[in-house]
């Protein structure tokens, strides 16, 4: 009875271990908290551009457009990436211009026609 019991509180323990890993630990999700370069940036822009085509956000033409300016700013407070692209393809004059707005460490904050 008492080397079945040990044994029940030795599994209970090594499976139970994984829940304490603490802060530090690599979970794998793919995101960082560090800033991401220019060239990261415009890449997962391009990313993003695409992702508004396939819901139907944006017009097709958008995913074969180049990226045309790329800079970091200071907006409300916080360093974000600003990635603009200009299609042609596109009749409305106020909407050939597409502003990808990112955070300084990469992830997909908002895309408009205004840059605002």
């Amino acid at each position: 009875m008492r080397y079945l019991t040990t044994t029940l509180i030795s599994l209970f323990l090594l499976m139970a271990s994984p829940v304490h890993a603490g802060s530090g630990h690599d979970h794998g999700h793919g995101h960082s908290h560090e800033p991401v370069t220019q060239a990261k940036a415009e890449e997962i822009a391009i990313s993003s551009v695409a992702k508004l085509v396939q819901r139907k956000k944006i017009d097709d033409s958008w995913t074969s457009v180049a990226i045309h300016k790329a800079e970091q700013k200071e907006l409300g407070g916080q360093l974000e990436w600003v990635i603009v692209f200009k299609n042609e393809k596109i009749s409305d004059p106020e909407k050939q211009t597409l502003y990808v707005f990112l955070s300084a460490e990469g992830q997909y904050l908002a895309a408009n026609y205004t840059g605002n």
